[in-house]
């Protein structure tokens, strides 16, 4: 995943897209020191409330690096990115009418209308909104500060977060364990795509499931 394309973050100008590239070399920096998993989990968790970088860059880049601990780091992804989770919950479940002028103003993608659309798809799906969040690239940060604002169930969040964050970098890990470099070119170029066409059989299958005899 290309610097241009990890994150709607940060406005499209040159100014953005310089700043973007240097927190996303400054991320890759960390694949070759010891502390590359504490930092792996670090940015999963703040990714998922703030952060403009994804975890995958880093998870990526570890996971060519040493393809026998790849499913290791999906699960430490996994489990920073539930974790920041659920502080992006707090902040919005206990913090959003201190805060929301700073989101709204210095976070781009954070806007009323939007937090509007997501409070409306939070009250039909609230777990499947949650899931293709975690599971695609729309923003999960958004969506995981409009469920604390919105009070969607927390168990309910959480389950949604873990299953599909960890869907996301275990089929990350996989790809890369399986077929190592060809998977990267791969992953910047179709993965995003991928998950979307995932969702939306899952989508498929359960409308199937509804609507048709299942004796």
């Amino acid at each position: 995943m290309g610097a241009e394309e990890t994150s709607s973050s940060i406005p499209e100008t040159p100014a953005g897209k310089s700043q973007l590239k240097r927190i996303y070399d400054w991320v890759l920096s960390w694949a070759g020191t010891p502390y590359a998993v504490p930092m792996l989990v670090v940015l999963a968790f703040a990714e998922a409330s703030f952060f403009p970088i994804p975890p995958d860059v880093l998870l990526i880049a570890l996971s060519l690096a040493r393809p026998r601990s790849a499913m290791r780091y999906a699960l430490a992804a996994a489990l920073g990115s539930v974790c920041g989770g659920v502080l992006g919950y707090g902040i919005g479940y206990s913090l959003w009418s201190l805060t929301a002028d700073w989101f709204f103003t210095y976070i781009p993608g954070f806007t009323p209308d939007l937090f509007q659309q997501v409070g409306d798809l939070f009250a039909r799906y609230d777990f499947w909104t949650v899931f293709a969040a975690g599971f695609t690239p729309i923003p999960y940060k958004v969506f995981t500060i409009a469920a604390g604002v919105f009070k969607i169930n927390l168990p309910v969040f959480i389950l949604a977060s873990l299953v599909s964050r960890s869907l996301r970098f275990y089929l990350v890990a996989w790809l890369l364990r399986r077929y190592g470099d060809r998977a990267r070119a791969f992953i910047e170029r179709y993965f995003n795509l991928l998950t979307l066409l995932v969702l939306s059989l899952v989508i498929l299958t359960l409308v199937i499931w509804k609507f048709f005899p299942h004796n």
